[in-house]
């Protein structure tokens, strides 16, 4: 692989990426975290950790960059694609795999297009773990043709979605309604028949109507996504709100959806769960610290 690879944002989705390659060398990082004194030191430990080369800004890392990977959070995609345009050299492919509304990828691929740079919008289909490099992709725009066979040689798993720039982010942002408004309806649904001391009968019934799903592990499983991903997640589903309201109607469930994952999110308790706990420990931890919020 002769192309020259960039993160910028180098969270969860760029390094379970990273850490799925085995032969891709010289690869340079910027995350907006180095900017934070105290944030620094472990940044830059994780640049190690994962055989990247830190860079101390975005213009220094995307310089003379092939392929640069935008995986920072859906609130700073925008911002990101704009501090990094006038840096990247002529036909260099800015790969878009945050989580954002059409308008705003539409918004972006202008920035860089302009730049001289190409614009290519990327869906990252599945949670990055346990599939990395693999989770499936769907790339949308002029260049994705372009694209897929460099994305296939590193390994990845792209799949090209027809249509301009946002074609791709439509199908990820209208499914979240769906995938994240389960994380929240799990969330009220499961609280409150805890705190009732009726979620034996509530599962029980949930269960007889629906037996193929698992529902006492699904709350533990949506209990913890919430928990150690909502802030994120909220800030996903304000993409979402803004891709329903671009589509002419009220973004009502989306906009629920966002203030449960940011409540949960917000509470802290990532470190202390996991799907493997019972559903009424992880209602116990949440409700407490609600309560004490209150």
């Amino acid at each position: 692989m002769d192309q020259r690879i960039v993160f910028i944002g180098f969270g969860e989705a760029g390094s379970a990426i990273v850490s799925g390659w085995k032969d891709v060398p010289d690869i340079r990082v910027f995350d907006i975290k180095t900017d934070d004194e105290a944030a620094r030191p472990a940044m830059l430990s994780r640049y190690q950790e994962f055989g990247v080369a830190g860079r101390m800004s975005a213009a220094e890392a995307v310089q003379d960059a092939d392929l640069v990977f935008c995986t920072v959070t859906a609130d700073q995609a925008a911002i990101a694609a704009g501090g990094c345009a006038p840096h990247l050299k002529p036909g260099a492919l800015w790969l878009d795999l945050n989580s954002c509304a059409p308008s705003t990828k539409k918004s972006a691929a202008e920035t860089v297009e302009a730049a001289g740079a190409r614009y290519v919008d990327v869906a990252v289909m599945a949670p990055v773990y346990p599939k990395r490099n693999m989770a499936p992709l769907l790339i949308a725009g002029p260049h994705a043709e372009t694209v897929k066979p460099l994305l296939e040689a590193l390994p990845m798993a792209p799949r090209i979605v027809e249509g301009p720039v946002g074609s791709a982010s439509s199908i990820k942002m209208i499914r979240s309604i769906m995938m994240k408004g389960m994380e929240a309806l799990t969330a009220e649904c499961v609280l409150a028949a805890v705190r009732a001391g009726v979620d034996d009968e509530v599962l029980s019934s949930l269960q007889a109507s629906n037996p193929e799903i698992d529902w006492r592990f699904r709350a533990s499983y949506d209990f913890e996504r919430s928990l150690a991903h909502g802030i994120r997640r909220a800030a996903e589903m304000r993409e979402v709100v803004k891709t329903v309201a671009d589509l002419g109607f009220a973004p009502d469930m989306a906009r629920a959806t966002v203030e449960w994952q940011a409540r949960m999110g917000a509470l802290g308790l990532g470190p202390e769960v996991s799907e493997d706990l019972d559903y009424r420990e992880i209602a116990g931890k949440v409700l407490s610290r609600l309560d004490a919020a209150d």
